[in-house]
């Protein structure tokens, strides 16, 4: 049936305020979108997965679980206080880290000790006062910390026998949301072929302030 020319200035008149109203739409969207995060040594999870139900015991031989996750953000990094090097390098460049994030974000730096037969809370205590009074130093039997050491992203294996035993452990950290989920994991990067990768003390304050502002709690 072919349309009047009254009805053809109605229909035209529809299809303009149509695409008025899509091209709003779209300009509204954009200019609301989170902007990307320009990250350099971290990764953003695209899914934030809750942990598991865990039951840890801190530095002062204090009950520590998923409730004292919520609330604020958690950095987290898995070693142990034998440990001769990444684990003291990567403690004191939390500890300058802290320092030059904004006073008002509210993160604590959990260090999660997967050698439980020689990390007493004692020594746990006297391990992170030495680095930061106010750092968080955890840990539990194998069977708790294997399955939320998986959850977090890191791996950890005994090596060697006897007293001296060493533990190969993931260098790299995990950043927890207030909402106790898994938010993102910062990686070290190697920068000399001869050298332990390493995660730049600037870098991470740029993409903790990124992270964290990414997010409400």
């Amino acid at each position: 049936m072919e349309l009047t020319p009254v009805k053809k200035i109605v229909l035209l008149g529809i299809l303009l305020v149509c695409a008025t109203l899509g091209a709003i739409t779209a300009y509204t969207l954009n200019q609301t979108a989170t902007p990307p995060l320009s990250l350099t040594t971290s990764y953003l999870y695209p899914t934030k997965r809750p942990l598991s139900q865990f039951n840890l015991v801190d530095q002062h031989g204090q009950a520590f679980t998923n409730q004292h996750l919520l609330h604020k953000w958690s950095l987290v990094f898995v070693g142990y206080t034998s440990c001769p090097d990444v684990c003291p390098t990567t403690m004191a460049k939390l500890a300058a880290a802290v320092q030059s994030l904004p006073p008002e974000l509210d993160l604590q730096v959990i260090f999660l000790s997967v050698d439980p037969s020689r990390d007493t809370p004692d020594k746990l205590l006297d391990y992170v006062n030495f680095f930061n009074s106010d750092f968080i130093a955890v840990t539990a039997p194998h069977a708790q910390l294997l399955p939320l050491t998986r959850e977090l992203g890191f791996v950890y294996a005994m090596v060697g026998e006897g007293e001296n035993y060493q533990v190969d452990h993931s260098a790299s950290m995990t950043l927890i949301s207030p909402q106790g989920e898994r938010y993102a994991t910062v990686k070290p990067k190697l920068t000399q072929l001869s050298s332990l990768p390493q995660i730049s003390t600037q870098n991470l304050v740029a993409d903790l302030q990124q992270l964290t502002a990414n997010d409400t709690l």
